[in-house]
C-alpha cells in the first residue's frame, strides 16, 4: 500500500489520505475468510460484514452552527458500538475532504486518521471485541445540510448521513441519537429527540435533545432557524410544528386541518396495525422549496410549505394531495421507521405502504374525496410514464452499493407498487392482508425485513400461488396490452375472448383483476375478469345483449395497455361514473401514444368538446392535463398556432360557464397555459395588472405570480417590468428569492439565458433543486425550444455530476425538465448521440435518460405520421 502524508495536525496527529487502492489485503474476517475492500460508497459486502460484527450501536453528536450560511459548522462526535470481531480494520463512512477531520481517539487514546475513499479506516489493532467508544472532532460536511441565510435543515435519504457526518450510513445498523446544537440565539430548532434542555449565553444557545428513539441513519434529522413554533394537541398526541410563512390569512386556514390530519392519519394507522404509535414525540416543520413532498424523519417530518400551507384558492385535488402527504408520513412511522428494510434494494416497501395507507386514510380523512377515482388518477398516468418506456425498472431492484440507491427511487415505486398492492390485497382478500401486514410489523419491530420475508409471511395466509405472481409483478419491469374478441349471434354475446401479451412483445401473463363495462344507451354492467392467462373468456358476458361498446378497466384497478372502441370518443361525456370516465381518459391517451386507435389531434378535438361537460374535479385536472400536452408536444407549430384562437375561446367560454370556483380556476389555468394569440396574452395581462380574476374564481398571490411568468416567457411587451412588479408585490422573503432566481430564465435576451444554463454547471447554482426545475421549465418552453435546444447536449453531459450533489429525484427531475417539451428529430438524435458515444455510461442514469426522452421519442414519431 502506498499513501501521501498531506499535513500535520496541530495536535501532531498525522491525517493519511489513501491515493493508491487501499484493500486492507492482510486483514481478514476470520480465518480463511476475505477482507471488505476499501471502496467509494457503502457496498453490500461491506454492509453484510458490518451488520455481522456491530451491535448495540449509540451516536452523540454536538455542532456548533453559525449564522453566516458560509461559515465551517464546527462538531464532534462520541459513537459507541459492541464489536463482535476485531479481526480487521473498520470502516466509517464520511464522505467528505480530508481537512474536515481533526482528530481521531478510539477508546480513549489518540489514532492517525486515515481516509480512503469515503471512509475513516479505523486500525484492528485500536479496536477490541466488546463495547468500544470512538470519539472524533470534525468539520461537519455541507452537502446534505441544506444552509440557507435564516435556516438550515438535514436531509440525508439514502446515504446522506455520511455527508455530514462520520457514521456508519446502512439502514439496518440502527441506532439512537444524543444530539447537542449550538445556535444563533433567535433560532429555533427541531430534531428527532424531546428538547431536554437549553442555555442561552451572550452570543448564542444551545440546545440539548433527548436521546432519540433507535433508528437507521438516513432518519436522523434536525431543523434549524428562524422558524415560527405552533403547538396543538390532537386526538392524546402534543404536535410542534415549526414554519417560515409571513400569510396570517394562509395560516389561519391551514393549521387547523393540518393537526387534524396528523390526528385523523394516526388514529386510523393505530387502529390498521393495532400498534400505538412507536416513538417518543410527533413534530413537524414546513420548510421553503423543500426537495420532495415530505420526509418521514421519526419525530420530526419535514414537507414542502407550500404543499402543506393552503391559501383561500386551494383546489379540492389541492387539499385532497395534502391529505395524502401528510398520511403518507404518518404511513412511514410504522412502514420504514418502525420497521425498516434491509437494504436500499427494498426501499420500495416502505414507499408502498406509505402510499397504500395514505389512499386509505384520505378515503375517510377528507369529505367528499372518491378513494377509487384518487387512487386511478394519482397512480395509473404516473406508473404508465415510467413502465412504457424503454428505460423502465421493476419495483424491486438490484443494488450494490448505496451511492447509487438515489437513483432507484422513481414513480414506479411510488405509483406502480400501490396498484401491485391494491391487486395484492384483492387477490389474498381484506381482512388475510391486514393480518398478514399486522404479523409482519410486530414480527421486525425496531428491526429490519426483507421483502421476501414479507411475502413468507402473506403466502402462509393465502392459498394463492404469491411467489410466481410476485415474479412479474415485483421483479420485472414492463405491463401488459390487452386485446379482445366479442362473438355475437342474433343480438347476444356468445363469447367474449380477453388476451394479453407484453408491450414489449413477450408471452409473459400479469394475474390480475379488473373490470370491463357493457355500454348500452340506457344503462351500463359491470363484468369481473380474472386476467390470470394468455387468454381468457369472461362467462358472465355470454347470453348479454350486444352493447355498444365495452368500456374496459371500467373500475380503474387493472393494469395496462387496454383496448379503446371508437365509439367511446363520441359518447364518454355520457358515462356516469366518474370513475369509468377517468378510465376512458387514461385508456385514450395510452393508446394514442402507442399509435393505436386514435390520434393526437382527434383525442385533442374530444377534450375540447368535454371542456364544459366534465364535472369531476379530478377528472377535469386530467383531461386538461392531457389537452395541453398534446397542444405543446404533439401538434405542429402551424397546427398549433391555426388551433389556438379557437381553443382560447372555447376556454373563455368553458370558465364563464362553469359555476364551482375550483373549476373555474382549473379551466383558467388551462387557458393560461395554452395562450398563444395576443389577444389571450392582452386579456392575461390585464388580469395580471388589475388583480382581478375571472368571476367567480379566486387567485392568490402565488397565481398572480404563475401570471407574469407566463407573460415574461412569451416575451410580453414590458416583461421586465411586469416581473419587477410583481416582485414588489410579495412579501414573502423566501418566495421572493424563489422569483429572483428565476428571472434570468425568463429574460427575453438569449445572451441571459445562455449564461444561466451556464451558471447551473456550478453545484452551488443547484442547491435549490426546485427552483432549478423551475428555471429549466421556462428555459426549455415550447415557445424557446429553439434557443435552448442547444443545452440539451450539455444537460446531458453533466447528468454525472447532478446524480453526485443533487437529490434522489433531482437526476430524472433535471432531465423531464429539459426533455419535456421537446419533440423533434433533432433533439432525438442528441439523445441518441450521447447514448451511442457512452456505451458503458452508468446503466441506472441510461435507464433516467431513457425514461425521460420517451416522450420526446414518441412525439418524433407521431409527429412524422401526423404529416
Amino acid at each position: 500500500m502506498k499513501h501521501k502524508y498531506i499535513k500535520t495536525l496541530s495536535n501532531g496527529l498525522l491525517l493519511l489520505t489513501a491515493v493508491a487502492s487501499l484493500s486492507c489485503s492482510s486483514s481478514k474476517m476470520g480465518p480463511g475468510s476475505p477482507a471488505v475492500a476499501v471502496e467509494t460508497g457503502v457496498s453490500k459486502k461491506l454492509a453484510e460484514h458490518r451488520r455481522a460484527i456491530l451491535q448495540n450501536l449509540a451516536y452523540s453528536l454536538h455542532l456548533n452552527i453559525p449564522a453566516q450560511k458560509q461559515a465551517p459548522i464546527q462538531a464532534s462526535e462520541k459513537i459507541s458500538f459492541v464489536l463482535k470481531d476485531n479481526d480487521q480494520p473498520l470502516q466509517l463512512d464520511f464522505k467528505e475532504k480530508s481537512d474536515h477531520l481533526k482528530s481521531l481517539r478510539i477508546n480513549g487514546k489518540p489514532v492517525a486518521v486515515s481516509l480512503a475513499k469515503e471512509h475513516i479506516v479505523l486500525p484492528a489493532k485500536a479496536l477490541k471485541v466488546g463495547a468500544n467508544v470512538v470519539e472524533i472532532d470534525f468539520i461537519a460536511g455541507d452537502l446534505s445540510l441544506n444552509r440557507n441565510e435564516e435556516y438550515l435543515y438535514t436531509l440525508l435519504v439514502p446515504d446522506r448521513a455520511r455527508t455530514v457526518f462520520p457514521c456508519f450510513d446502512q439502514p439496518d445498523l440502527k441506532a439512537t441519537f444524543e444530539l447537542t446544537l449550538t445556535l444563533p440565539k433567535e433560532w429555533k430548532a427541531l430534531a428527532n429527540g424531546a428538547l431536554l434542555d437549553s442555555t442561552v449565553t451572550a452570543n448564542d444557545k444551545t440546545y440539548r435533545f433527548q436521546k432519540s428513539d433507535t433508528i437507521s441513519t438516513y432518519l436522523f434529522s434536525f431543523a434549524a432557524g428562524k422558524f415560527q413554533h405552533v403547538s396543538q394537541a390532537v386526538k392524546g398526541h402534543t404536535m410542534h410544528f415549526l414554519h417560515r410563512e409571513t400569510d396570517q390569512k394562509k395560516l389561519k386556514l391551514s393549521l387547523e386541518p393540518i393537526f387534524q390530519i396528523h390526528g385523523d392519519a394516526l388514529a386510523f394507522m393505530e387502529d390498521y396495525t393495532q400498534i400505538k404509535y412507536p416513538f417518543q414525540k410527533f413534530d413537524f416543520v414546513a420548510i421553503p422549496d423543500f426537495q420532495y413532498g415530505g420526509m418521514e424523519h421519526v419525530g420530526a417530518i419535514q414537507y414542502k410549505a407550500s404543499t402543506l400551507l393552503l391559501d383561500e384558492g386551494a383546489t379540492q385535488d389541492q387539499k385532497i394531495s395534502r391529505s395524502s402527504l401528510i398520511s403518507h408520513e404518518t404511513a412511514h412511522m410504522w412502514f420504514g421507521d418502525l420497521v425498516t428494510m434491509e437494504w436500499f434494494n427494498d426501499v420500495w416497501m416502505k414507499e408502498v405502504f406509505a402510499n397504500f395507507m395514505a389512499d386509505k386514510i384520505t378515503q375517510v380523512a377528507v369529505a367528499n374525496s372518491n378513494y377509487d377515482l384518487k387512487f386511478l388518477t394519482d397512480h395509473f398516468p404516473a406508473a404508465y410514464g415510467i413502465d412504457r418506456t424503454a428505460g423502465a425498472n421493476p419495483i424491486r431492484q438490484n443494488l450494490d452499493n448505496l451511492q447509487d440507491a438515489g437513483s432507484m427511487y422513481g414513480n414506479i415505486i411510488y405509483h406502480k407498487a400501490p396498484i401491485m398492492m391494491r391487486q395484492l390485497e384483492r387477490l389474498m382478500g381484506e381482512e388475510p392482508f391486514k393480518q398478514g401486514l399486522r404479523k409482519y410489523l410486530k414480527t421486525y419491530a425496531n428491526g429490519n425485513a426483507t421483502w421476501p420475508e414479507l411475502i413468507q409471511i402473506l403466502d402462509a395466509l393465502t392459498p394463492q400461488d404469491l411467489q410466481a405472481w410476485n415474479q412479474v409483478w415485483v421483479n420485472e419491469p414492463g405491463r401488459p396490452v390487452f386485446d379482445y374478441d366479442l362473438k355475437t349471434a342474433n343480438g347476444t354475446i356468445i363469447e367474449l375472448r380477453i388476451s394479453q401479451k407484453g408491450e414489449d412483445g413477450s408471452a409473459r401473463v400479469w394475474p390480475q383483476f379488473f373490470e370491463v363495462a357493457l355500454v348500452y344507451p340506457n344503462r351500463v354492467e359491470q363484468l369481473t375478469v380474472n386476467a390470470n392467462q394468455a387468454q381468457v373468456t369472461v362467462p358472465s358476458a355470454v347470453g348479454k345483449a350486444v352493447p355498444l361498446y365495452v368500456l374496459f378497466n371500467s373500475t380503474g384497478q387493472g393494469y395496462g395497455v387496454f383496448p379503446v372502441d371508437a365509439k367511446l370518443l363520441g359518447s364518454m361525456y355520457s358515462l356516469k361514473s366518474p370513475v369509468e370516465r377517468a378510465s376512458a381518459y387514461i385508456n385514450l391517451y395510452e393508446n394514442m401514444l402507442n399509435g393505436r386507435s386514435v390520434t393526437p389531434r382527434q383525442l385533442l378535438d374530444t377534450y375540447r368538446k368535454g371542456l364544459a361537460q366534465e364535472p369531476e374535479e379530478l377528472n377535469l385536472k386530467l383531461m386538461t392535463g392531457q389537452l395541453s400536452d398534446i397542444y405543446w408536444r404533439l401538434l405542429s407549430a402551424a397546427e398549433r398556432n391555426k388551433l389556438a384562437p379557437d381553443l382560447e375561446k372555447e376556454l373563455v367560454q368553458a370558465v364563464q360557464k362553469q359555476v364551482k370556483p375550483n373549476f373555474k380556476k382549473l379551466l383558467f389555468k388551462t387557458y393560461q397555459s395554452i395562450a398563444l394569440t395576443k389577444e389571450a396574452q392582452q386579456q392575461l395581462y390585464q388580469i395580471w395588472k388589475e388583480e382581478q380574476a375571472p368571476e367567480g374564481a379566486k387567485l392568490t398571490e402565488d397565481d398572480y405570480t404563475s401570471l407574469a411568468l407566463a407573460l415574461a416567457v412569451r416575451d410580453y411587451p414590458n416583461s421586465a417590468e411586469i416581473l419587477q412588479q410583481q416582485m414588489s408585490r410579495i412579501p414573502n422573503p423566501d418566495r421572493k428569492q424563489r422569483m429572483q432566481f428565476l428571472l434570468p430564465a425568463l429574460s427575453g435576451d438569449v445572451k441571459v439565458r445562455d449564461a444561466f444554463f451556464a451558471s447551473l454547471k456550478n453545484p452551488e447554482n443547484r442547491e435549490k433543486e426546485s427552483w432549478v426545475l423551475s428555471a429549466l421549465g421556462y428555459l426549455h418552453h415550447p415557445l424557446r425550444t429553439a434557443t435552448s435546444e442547444k443545452y440539451l447536449a450539455e444537460s446531458l453531459n453533466m447528468l454525472t455530476e447532478i446524480q453526485q450533489t443533487g437529490d434522489i429525484f433531482f437526476p430524472y427531475s433535471w432531465l423531464s425538465a429539459t426533455f419535456g417539451s421537446y419533440g423533434t428529430t433533432s433533439a432525438a438524435n442528441t439523445v441518441r448521440s450521447f447514448l451511442a458515444q457512452n456505451p458503458d455510461y452508468n446503466s441506472k442514469l441510461k435507464a433516467k435518460i431513457l425514461q425521460a426522452a420517451d416522450g420526446l421519442f414518441r412525439a418524433e414519431k407521431l409527429l412524422k405520421e401526423s404529416r
